[in-house]
């Protein structure tokens, strides 16, 4: 990684009005790059914006760190499609606009109730780590009578004292760089008194269940409120096989949703009534299937064979097709064969929408996800925009929306630590939430997201065995929508409303 100018690190300061339909809210939005040190010395640039509405009363305004995950996804998801005062104007539930994309004044923005900070990860956004040294502004040191190879030794030696990104691409230090910035960012904006909270989506809602627990143990930042959306929470749940259960159970209710959504579901209740068929799905997935999957072979076929069918009922699939995968659905064959006649594959991230299947007559699915590959172009202009133009952010570097290097190297393994070789975050909230008994926690899904499922959050909670004394402290809502449901403007609106009740019960005295 090359060496950037002392220009691309500075901090840009300006002033806007958030305009809404009963006030007008001034802010200040800063954008700029944080330090992180090692030993006192710097070792990487961790690159943020923050809003902070102007009023006296500083320190008793709520402060929310927000961040997304990936892991190597920026934070321009979030900060782009819901939360900030500027967003990406969306079609009807959620559907992707032709280019070029649009911005528009966020009236769901969250910057009423609380300020914010988007914090991107290193080697996401413009956060870098911090090279000791610049090829460009260094002249070659070494011997010139060395051999080749003792050149290059040296050179290797060298480079290898060099900070490197990688080194914040494994769970734990992650988690300790923000843990650090959120420190020096409040120690530098003089809002330790603040209430504090932390939001986080997908990877980054696993995120904010382990920093409920590292934030006060080991940071000393007390936490009024917790966000997990659209979280995984316990990576076992994210792939089933034949002898792992748990996941074809708990994908099952989003698959009902979906099917219902494009009307190839039997309603379980009334047609058109969504929350009676979820309750129907979630009983079908406790009991039946479950017992199918645990029985196998032991169940007799008469018996099997009604399970299917009724399976079949639910998720609008073919009962073929559910008894050849002995009712293990995987997201990937759902999302083909649901509207298969129709030449058309739905999204994984959100089954509501649907794409042209580019190779119909093959085996398996060859395209992209519509829901994911898809956004890339409307959230890449959005936040390249709102920071060079409207922020003045100056830099040379490119925005990393989603760094798939940081993805297909991140270190999952926590110095060993695995449980039953997968990693997890439940306990480490199960403990933030005894640590303080005040913290709120809300956790929210998309009903029609296949890779994090909102009943695999549904069934965490039901197991975590919380003292009837902090139970009321957890609340799980879920929208109709898919990973980011917050791109349908039923969904968007209603969640803001929630979200303010969620503030002004986690700060009451």
């Amino acid at each position: 990684m090359s060496d950037t100018s002392k220009s691309t690190r500075e901090t840009r300061v300006t002033e806007h009005t958030l305009s809404l339909p009963d006030r007008q809210i001034p802010y200040t939005a800063s954008a700029g790059w944080l330090t992180l040190f090692d030993k006192d010395k710097p070792i990487a640039d961790m690159f943020h914006v923050a809003y902070l509405a102007k009023t006296q009363n500083v320190s008793s305004r709520p402060l929310t760190f927000v961040f997304n995950g990936g892991p190597g996804a920026a934070s321009a998801y979030l900060h782009m499609g819901a939360l900030g005062p500027k967003r990406i104007y969306f079609g009807e539930n959620g559907s992707l606009p032709r280019p070029p994309v649009r911005l528009v004044d966020n009236q769901e923005s969250w910057l009423p109730f609380t300020d914010l900070v988007f914090i991107d990860p290193i080697g996401t956004g413009f956060s870098r780590s911090t090279q000791a040294n610049s090829s460009s502004d260094k002249s070659d040191k070494s011997d010139p009578e060395a051999k080749p190879d003792e050149k290059a030794a040296t050179k290797d030696s060298e480079s290898s004292k060099e900070p490197k990104e990688t080194e914040f691409w494994e769970v734990e230090r992650d988690l300790k760089a923000l843990g650090e910035f959120i420190q020096r960012f409040l120690s530098q904006q003089n809002r330790w008194l603040s209430p504090i909270f932390i939001a986080g989506e997908s990877y980054g809602g696993f995120r904010v269940a382990k920093l409920a627990r590292m934030l006060q143990q080991g940071f000393g930042v007390g936490l009024s409120g917790a966000i997990l959306i659209s979280p995984a929470l316990e990576f076992s749940l994210l792939g089933g096989t034949d002898y792992d259960l748990t996941s074809w159970i708990t994908v099952l209710p989003s698959y009902a949703a979906s099917a219902a959504h494009h009307d190839r579901a039997q309603w379980a209740g009334q047609p058109g009534d969504m929350q009676a068929h979820l309750a129907a799905a979630e009983q079908f997935a406790r009991k039946p299937l479950l017992s199918l999957l645990v029985m196998g072979d032991a169940m007799s076929l008469e018996e099997r064979q009604a399970a299917y069918e009724q399976m079949a009922k639910l998720i609008g699939l073919p009962s073929s097709v559910v008894e050849r995968q002995a009712g293990r659905i995987g997201i990937d064959v759902f999302s083909r064969e649901l509207l298969r006649d129709q030449q058309r594959i739905v999204g994984l991230y959100d089954a509501s929408i649907t794409a042209i299947d580019p190779f119909p007559d093959r085996t398996n699915f060859e395209g992209t996800d519509p829901t994911l590959d898809g956004l890339d172009r409307l959230f890449t202009g959005a936040i390249n925009s709102h920071l060079r133009d409207t922020l003045g952010v100056k830099t040379d570097l490119i925005y990393n929306l989603l760094n798939y290097e940081t993805f297909k190297a991140w270190k999952f393994d926590m110095n060993g630590q695995l449980k039953q070789g997968f990693i997890g975050a439940v306990d480490d909230l199960r403990i933030g939430m005894t640590l303080n008994p005040y913290l709120q926690v809300y956790l929210t899904h998309g009903i029609f997201d296949l890779v994090t499922p909102y009943f695999s959050s549904n069934h965490l909670a039901d197991l975590m065995k919380l003292n009837p004394e902090i139970r009321p402290n957890l609340a799980l809502k879920h929208y109709e929508g898919g990973h980011m449901f917050y791109t349908w403007e039923r969904s968007r609106q209603e969640w803001f409303g929630e979200m303010q009740a969620f503030y002004q019960k986690a700060i009451a005295p």
